[in-house]
C-alpha cells in the first residue's frame, strides 16, 4: 500500500475530481438544453453559471500551479461555455492538466511556493495549500450543481466514491473508461486496523 502522505492524497484527489466531474456531466447531458441555463437556487443561480465558475477558477489555479503568466487577465477574459457539450471538453483539459501536475508532486513539491497574479498584487502560498483550496472549491460548487440537478427531470449521480480504496468496486467502469489502473492510483489495499 502507498504511504498516505500529503502528495499521495492530493494526487488521488485530483483524479477523484475528474471522476466526479465526468459523472456530473453525464447526468447533465441527459437534460433538455433549457435545463442547463434555467434559473435555480444557488450561489451562481443556474447549472450553467455554476459549472462555468468552476471552470474559470480551475483554469486560474491550474495555470498558477503551472506558472502561466497573466492569470488575472486570462480570468477576466474567460468566455463561458454555452452548453455541456462545450463545457465538458474544456473542463476535461483543465482536469487532466491538474492531474498531470499532481502526478509529479512529492513532499518538497507540496511546499513549493505558488504565485497567483491578483492584478493589484501577487498572492503566494504553498502548493499543498493551493491544491487543498482548489479541491474544496470544486467540491463546494459541484455539490451545489448536484443539488440543482435534484430540481430537474434528471437524477443526481453518486459523486463521493473515489477517495477510499475499499470503494474500488464502485468506480470500476469509470477507471476502465479512462484507462486508469486502480492499484497504480491507490496501491494495493492492506488490512485496516481498528482504533477502538
Amino acid at each position: 500500500m502507498k504511504p498516505l502522505d500529503a502528495a499521495t492524497l492530493l494526487r488521488i484527489q485530483a483524479r477523484a475530481n475528474h471522476l466526479a466531474n465526468r459523472r456530473l456531466w453525464a447526468a447533465i447531458a441527459e437534460l433538455p438544453d433549457a435545463e442547463f441555463a434555467a434559473p435555480r437556487v444557488g450561489f451562481f443561480p443556474s447549472i450553467a453559471l455554476t459549472l462555468n465558475h468552476i471552470l474559470a477558477v480551475d483554469e486560474y489555479y491550474v495555470g498558477a500551479l503551472h506558472g502561466d503568466s497573466a492569470l488575472d487577465a486570462k480570468y477576466d477574459a474567460f468566455v463561458a461555455a454555452r452548453g455541456i457539450a462545450d463545457l465538458a471538453p474544456r473542463q476535461t483539459a483543465s482536469d487532466l492538466r491538474l492531474i498531470e501536475w499532481c502526478e509529479r508532486l512529492d513532499a518538497r513539491g507540496c511546499e513549493r511556493v505558488i504565485e497567483m497574479d491578483r492584478g493589484d498584487h501577487v498572492q503566494r502560498d504553498q502548493a499543498g495549500h493551493v491544491l487543498a483550496h482548489l479541491f474544496m472549491h470544486q467540491t463546494h460548487h459541484r455539490g451545489q450543481v448536484h443539488a440543482m440537478l435534484a430540481g430537474t427531470v434528471g437524477k443526481p449521480p453518486q459523486l463521493d466514491e473515489f477517495l477510499m480504496p475499499s470503494d474500488a468496486e464502485l468506480r470500476v467502469a469509470d477507471l476502465a473508461a479512462l484507462g486508469w489502473d486502480e492499484a497504480a492510483i491507490y496501491g494495493r489495499p492492506g488490512p485496516v486496523e481498528s482504533f477502538s
